[in-house]
C-alpha cells in the first residue's frame, strides 16, 4: 500500500512549491534520516540568513538617520549662507562676507563631500549586500542537491539529468556573483582603501561560501571522471604478445551526453580557479606571485589518479629509473593530442588567457614525476653522499639520474612544441617554466644543488685531466689562414685562426657541456648558483694549469731555445681564445638575463671585481692579465737577451774613434754593421719571426711595439751615459748600426724608425753644425728653463737636457 500524499498548506511562491514538491512527496520523506538532515541544514541557513538581514536592518538605520541629520545640517547651512551673502556691491569687502568666503564655505564643501562619502558607501554596501545574498541563494541550492555518483548509468535518466542541468545552471550563477562582488571590491580597492571594514567583512562571507563550494565541485568532477572510465591502464599489450601499444584515451571515447556533462563541468572548474586567481591577487594588491604558474584544476584532476598508479610501477623501479621516465613520456604523448584537441577548446570557452591545456598537462605529469624522484631517490642519494665507501656509487647514480633528468625535459619540451614542424637544436640555453623541467626539484633544495655541482665539477677536472696526458693537447695547429696579419681581430673566429693549442677548445668543450646540464632549470638564481659553482670554479681550476704549464718552460734569457718560446706563444693563445670566447657568451642574452637576476637580487658582489656588468667579468680579467703578463716576460727575455749579446758593442769605446788604416776603406766602400751587434741582431731577429709565426695579430702587435721602445731606451741611455767620442766615422758608423736595428723591425711596419725616437734624436744631435752646437750649449748651460723649448726647436722632444748635453760633450 502506497503511503499517504501529503497535503502542503497554500503556497503562494511557485519556486517553493516544486522546491517542496521535489523533497517531500510523502509523508514518510518527513521521517527520512536525510530529509531531516535537510531540514536541520535549511533551518540552521535560515537562522543565519535572519540573523544578517536584521544586523544589516540595524545598520542601514543607523547609517540612514546619520545621512538624514547631516542633510538637514547642510540645507540649514546653505539657507543661512544664502542669508549672509551681499546684496549690494558695497558689502563684498565687508568683515562679515570675508569671513563666509574664509570658513562657511569650506565648512559647508566639507560637509557636502562627507554627505556624498556617506551615500557612496551605502549604496555600495547595500549593492554588495544584495549580490552577496544571491551568491548565497545560489550556493545554498548548489549544496543542497544530491551529491551521490549522479553520473552513474543507473541515475542518467531524464528527471537526474535535469536535475544536474538545474545545478549547473545555479553554480554559474554564484560564480557569476562572486564575479561581480570581485569587479566592485576592485573598485573599492582603487578608489576607497579606507572601507577596509567592509572588505573584510564580504571576504569572510565570501571565503565561507567558496570553501564549501569548492570541494563539492571538485567532489563531482571526480565522480563524473570514474563515469568516463578514468584513469585507463597505463600499461597495455596487445594480444598477450608483449608489445605495448598506445593508452586508449577516454576523452577522445565520450559519448555525446557525457562529453557535454564533461565540458559543463570542465568549464564550471576553469572559471571557479579564475575566480579563486582574481581574489588572490586582489588580496595581494594586484601583485603577482613570481613563480610562473600554469596549472588548471580540471587538469590536476585528470592527472592526480593517475600519478598515484604510477607510483605503484615506480617504487618497484628505485634503482632502474630510466623506466620511471620512460612511463612518465609514454602516457603523456599518448593522451597529449587529446588533450589539445578536447580540453582546449573548452579552456578557450571558459575564457583563461594564455592558459594552454597541453602545458598544464605536460607541467602536472613531470610534477608528478618530480615529486616521486624528490622524495624517493634524491633524499636517499644525498643521506648516502655524506658516506665515504658510499660516495663512489652515489657520484655515478646521480650523475645518471640527471642525465635521465635533462633528456626527459628535453622531451616534455618537444611534446608541448607538437605544433612547430621542426623543434630546432640550438646552443644557447633557457629556462623552462617552473612546472616543465624536473630540475625544479633544485631551486628549493639548494642543499642538493650544491651536491650535484661539486659533483659535475669534479668530473669536468677529472676529464681535463685526462686529456692532458696527451702530448698533441698543447701542439699548435699549423692550419691558419695566409695572410693573417691583415685580418682585423674580430674576424678570428675558429682555434686555428687564434693559433691556440687544441686544449683550449677542450676546456671551453668541457665548460660548456656543464652549463648545459642546467639549460632546463627554470630558475634563474639557481642556475646561476649551479654555474658559479661548476664552470666558475672550473676555469680557475684550469687557470692554475696554465700558470703551471708556463712555468715548467722556464723562459729565460740564457735559455735561447726555440720550442720555449714556441710553447709560451701557446700558452698566450690559449689564453686569449679562452678571453674572447667567455666575452661572447656574457655577450648572449641568456648570460645578460642571468647577470641582470643576479644584480636585481641583491648578491654581494666581491670587492676586486673588475665590473657587474658581465657574468665572467672576473675570469675575463684575469685571463687578460694572464696574457699581459707572459707577454711581457717575452718581451724582458728578449731584451735582457739582446742587451747580454750587446754589451760589448755598447761599452766599446774605439767602435766610434777614427782608425788611420780604415779610413780610407771605410769611405770607398758602404758601412757595413759593427762585429759586436751583429750576433744581438740576428738573435733579435730570429726572436721576432718566432713570435710573428705562433702569435696572433693582436699579441704581435704589442710584443714588437714594445721590444722596439725597449730598445729605443737602452740604447739612448746607453749611449747618453756612456763617456764616447764619436768621430765623423764612428758618426756614420753608428748611423749604420741603427739603420741594421730599425731594417729588422721594416716587415711589421711601413716607418718603423718612427718607433726609434730617441735614437733618432741622437743621431740628429751628432750631425749638428758647429755653430748650433754652440747655440744649443749655451742655452742648455745658461737657463734651465728654456732648455725644452730650444732643444724643441731643433725636433728634439724625447731627449733630456742632460742626454743632449752629454752626448754633445764627447762629439769631436
Amino acid at each position: 500500500m502506497e503511503p499517504p500524499l501529503l497535503s502542503l498548506p497554500q503556497i503562494n511562491n511557485e519556486k517553493q512549491t516544486k522546491f517542496l514538491n521535489k523533497h517531500l512527496k510523502t509523508e514518510n520523506d518527513l521521517f527520512h534520516k536525510s530529509t531531516n538532515h535537510l531540514k536541520s541544514s535549511l533551518t540552521q541557513q535560515c537562522s543565519q540568513l535572519e540573523l544578517h538581514i536584521h544586523n544589516l536592518h540595524n545598520r542601514l538605520t543607523k547609517r540612514t538617520v546619520s545621512w538624514i541629520s547631516r542633510s538637514f545640517y547642510a540645507k540649514s547651512a546653505i539657507l543661512k549662507l544664502i542669508h549672509t551673502l551681499p546684496t549690494s556691491p558695497y558689502e563684498v569687502d565687508s568683515k562679515r562676507f570675508q569671513w563666509v568666503l574664509n570658513e562657511e564655505l569650506p565648512r559647508l564643501a566639507d560637509q557636502m563631500n562627507r554627505i556624498e562619502s556617506i551615500r557612496s558607501y551605502l549604496e555600495t554596501a547595500v549593492q554588495l549586500e544584495a549580490l552577496v545574498g544571491d551568491l548565497e541563494d545560489t550556493a545554498l541550492f548548489v549544496m543542497a542537491r544530491h551529491t551521490g555518483n549522479m553520473f552513474s548509468v543507473k541515475l542518467l535518466n531524464s528527471s537526474v539529468c535535469a536535475d544536474t542541468a538545474r545545478k549547473h545552471d545555479k553554480l554559474l550563477q554564484a560564480i557569476k556573483a562572486m564575479n561581480d562582488i570581485e569587479e566592485v571590491m576592485i573598485t573599492i580597492l582603487k578608489f576607497h582603501p579606507q572601507w577596509h571594514c567592509l572588505t573584510r567583512s564580504v571576504d569572510n562571507r565570501v571565503n565561507k561560501i567558496l570553501s564549501a563550494l569548492r570541494p563539492q565541485l571538485l567532489s563531482d568532477h571526480r565522480a563524473l571522471l570514474v563515469s568516463l572510465g578514468w584513469p585507463p591502464k597505463l600499461l597495455t599489450s596487445k594480444n598477450g604478445s608483449g608489445q605495448v601499444i598506445d593508452i586508449p584515451n577516454p576523452l577522445v571515447l565520450m559519448q555525446e551526453d557525457k562529453r557535454r556533462n564533461y565540458s559543463q563541468s570542465f568549464i564550471a572548474l576553469c572559471a571557479f580557479q579564475h575566480l579563486r586567481t582574481r581574489r588572490e591577487e586582489r588580496q595581494l594588491n594586484f601583485i603577482k606571485q613570481e613563480k610562473d604558474n600554469i596549472q588548471l584544476w580540471a587538469i590536476d584532476e585528470l592527472v592526480s589518479p593517475i600519478a598515484s598508479r604510477m607510483k605503484c610501477h615506480f617504487a618497484k623501479w628505485t634503482e632502474q629509473p630510466e623506466y620511471m621516465f620512460a612511463l612518465v613520456y609514454k602516457v603523456t604523448r599518448d593522451f597529449i593530442i587529446g588533450i589539445d584537441d578536447v580540453l582546449q577548446p573548452l579552456v578557450d570557452r571558459a575564457r583563461l588567457i594564455r592558459c594552454s591545456a597541453k602545458e598544464a598537462w605536460v607541467s602536472a605529469m613531470v610534477q608528478s614525476l618530480s615529486g616521486f624522484l624528490e622524495k624517493n631517490v634524491f633524499s636517499l642519494l644525498a643521506e648516502r653522499y655524506n658516506v665515504k665507501h658510499l660516495k663512489p656509487d652515489v657520484i655515478s647514480s646521480w650523475l645518471h639520474v640527471i642525465d635521465l633528468i635533462i633528456a626527459f625535459d628535453k622531451q616534455m619540451q618537444s611534446l608541448v612544441n607538437l605544433d612547430i614542424s621542426v623543434l630546432a637544436e640550438t646552443e644557447s640555453f633557457e629556462g623552462l617554466s617552473r612546472g616543465m623541467s624536473v630540475l625544479s626539484i633544485f631551486s628549493d633544495r639548494h642543499d642538493w644543488l650544491k651536491i650535484w655541482a661539486k659533483i659535475e665539477l669534479k668530473n669536468a677536472c677529472k676529464t681535463i685531466n685526462t686529456e692532458l696526458k696527451e702530448e698533441k693537447a698543447w701542439m699548435m695547429s699549423n692550419k691558419y689562414k695566409s695572410g693573417l696579419d691583415t685580418y682585423p681581430d674580430y674576424l678570428l673566429s675558429t682555434i686555428e685562426d687564434h693559433r691556440a693549442p687544441p686544449i683550449a677548445e677542450l676546456s671551453l668543450k668541457i665548460l660548456w657541456d656543464v652549463i648545459r646540464r642546467c639549460q632546463t632549470m627554470p630558475s634563474i638564481l639557481s642556475r646561476a648558483l649551479f654555474i658559479r659553482s661548476t664552470a666558475g670554479r672550473f676555469l680557475w681550476y684550469f687557470f692554475k694549469i696554465l700558470l703551471l704549464q708556463f712555468k715548467a718552460i722556464e723562459l729565460r734569457p740564457e735559455n735561447s731555445d726555440d720550442v720555449a718560446m714556441v710553447k709560451a706563444c701557446g700558452l698566450i693563445n690559449a689564453s686569449r681564445y679562452i678571453w674572447i670566447k667567455l666575452q661572447e657568451w656574457s655577450d648572449a642574452v641568456e648570460f645578460l638575463e642571468i647577470n641582470i637576476a643576479e644584480n636585481s637580487s641583491g648578491v654581494p658582489i666581491e670587492a676586486d671585481m673588475m665590473d657587474n656588468d658581465c657574468f665572467f667579468g672576473e675570469e675575463i680579467r684575469c685571463l687578460s692579465e694572464i696574457e699581459t703578463n707572459w707577454l711581457m716576460e717575452i718581451i724582458v727575455v728578449v731584451l735582457r737577451q739582446f742587451e747580454m749579446l750587446s754589451c760589448e758593442y755598447v761599452q766599446n769605446k774605439d767602435n766610434y774613434k777614427d782608425d788611420t788604416d780604415l779610413v780610407l776603406a771605410r769611405r770607398a766602400v758602404d758601412l757595413v754593421v759593427s762585429t759586436d751587434l751583429v750576433e744581438a741582431l740576428d738573435y733579435l731577429k730570429s726572436r721576432l719571426q718566432i713570435a710573428r709565426l705562433n702569435l696572433t695579430t693582436k699579441d704581435f702587435l704589442d710584443l714588437w711595439r714594445s721590444i722596439a721602445e725597449g730598445l729605443d731606451h737602452y740604447i739612448s741611455c746607453s749611449i747618453a751615459t756612456s763617456e764616447i767620442r764619436f768621430s765623423k766615422i764612428g758618426i756614420s758608423q753608428f748611423k749604420a748600426d741603427m739603420q741594421a736595428l730599425v731594417f729588422i723591425f721594416q716587415p711589421y711596419c711601413a716607418l718603423p724608425q718612427a718607433f726609434f725616437p730617441c735614437i733618432n734624436e741622437i743621431l740628429k744631435v751628432l750631425e749638428l753644425t758647429k755653430e748650433e752646437v754652440k747655440l744649443i750649449m749655451q742655452v742648455l748651460l745658461s737657463n734651465e728653463e728654456n732648455r725644452s723649448m730650444s732643444l724643441q726647436l731643433y725636433g728634439i722632444f724625447h731627449l733630456s737636457g742632460n742626454q743632449v748635453l752629454q752626448v754633445l760633450r764627447y762629439r769631436n
